[in-house]
């Protein structure tokens, strides 16, 4: 199958519905009304083209919530035709299977609308341990927050193997949303041969490592304390969350596994210190004829009331007005207070923790 074939990925009504509700959640055996609302959001910018199919037989009450959602998601919306309790792929199904990669996604166990589907090779994801399909042809996910991952491998497979790359990733879900917005995390292939996949915490991380090729991250998202005490010799004195902790133990025993960006590249910035020392040495790297490239000064402050504060201020080439910051740049709940100094004596009414970098 070529990079450019469409991918089209059809959601069964009872992955979204429980058996006596019109409520998003539960997924008739999912049992998660949240994950199905995350993972509707993360469908609908994943460059896939994505339905929801129901029976015909359906009650109005749940068949007008599902459109709804269809709709809101920008997804498509099929009737499946229904003969003594079993349903049939209709025309648009079947054309699909033609010019396109087809997955099915259900929950509940239809031996006829399976076999028929199989038949026009269509491939299908049963979600849910309750409703597992004793078929060869037929991909059991125990659980909702599974599915995404288990279809990157099966459209990496089909797609291309080794010329396509899962990409996993890790970081908050406001940041992920605004990625996803401007499509920078696709599940159909990129021109590249990217796939993107959220790793879930909710999940055991090293099954889910092993399953991408590689990982982008937010790990500072992931700080649950720093201790300024070690601000020189990060990361010890970091405390992260249970499982950015395990994918750093993972990497650590992995050294080959692609982590982007290392996370050694990463502690320095933690720290304006260090950051400093960095655009420092960039200075060197200046070429006769070529602009200069120039850190702004700096002092390391310890004591605002200190009596030779205003020597310390002159020696280090800084004049008012200053910014102040403190030391530790991220991972802790003042790191991007600042405060604008006129002059020396406004330095006894601030309240920064430990140190300060002063810059122009």
């Amino acid at each position: 199958m070529a990079l450019g074939r469409p991918v089209r990925l059809v959601l069964d009504a009872s992955v979204l519905l429980e058996p006596s509700s019109a409520s998003v959640g539960g997924g008739g055996g999912t049992g998660d009304a949240a994950a199905a609302a995350v993972l509707l959001r993360r469908l609908r910018y994943s460059n896939l083209d994505v339905a929801i199919c129901y029976p015909e037989g359906m009650l109005i009450n749940k068949s007008g919530f599902l459109e709804k959602i269809a709709s809101s998601h920008s997804f498509g919306y099929i009737p499946l035709p229904e003969k003594s309790g079993n349903c049939s792929p209709n025309e648009l199904m079947l054309e699909w299977s033609k010019t396109s990669s087809c997955f099915y996604v259900t929950s509940r166990v239809d031996k006829v609308l399976i076999s028929e589907l199989r038949n026009q090779n269509w491939r299908v994801l049963s979600v849910g341990n309750e409703c597992s399909i004793k078929d060869a042809g037929v991909l059991n996910v125990g659980r909702l927050q599974e599915l995404l991952l288990a279809l990157a491998t099966l459209i990496k497979r089909e797609i291309g193997g080794s010329s396509v790359l899962v990409v996993g990733y890790v970081m908050k879900q406001s940041r992920e949303e605004d990625f996803a917005r401007r499509g920078a995390f696709p599940i159909h292939p990129s021109k590249d041969g990217l796939i993107f996949v959220p790793l879930s915490f909710e999940l055991p991380l090293t099954p889910q490592l092993q399953e991408v090729d590689m990982v982008i991250h937010k790990v500072t998202d992931e700080i649950v304390k720093i201790d300024p005490n070690y601000s020189t010799s990060f990361p010890k004195g970091i405390s992260f969350s249970a499982g950015m902790s395990e994918i750093i133990r993972f990497v650590e025993e992995h050294p080959d596994f692609c982590i982007i960006d290392p996370f050694k590249n990463i502690y320095p910035l933690l720290d304006r210190l260090q950051i400093q020392q960095i655009l420092v040495r960039l200075q060197e790297l200046g070429t006769e004829g070529k602009q200069k490239l120039r850190a702004p000064y700096s002092l390391k402050v310890d004591n605002f009331h200190d009596g030779e504060l205003h020597k310390q201020v002159a020696a280090a080439n800084l004049s008012f007005p200053l910014i102040v910051k403190p030391q530790v740049a991220c991972g802790v709940a003042d790191a991007h207070n600042m405060a604008l100094v006129f002059q020396i004596e406004e330095f006894s009414n601030l309240s920064v923790p430990l140190t300060a970098v002063l810059q122009v």
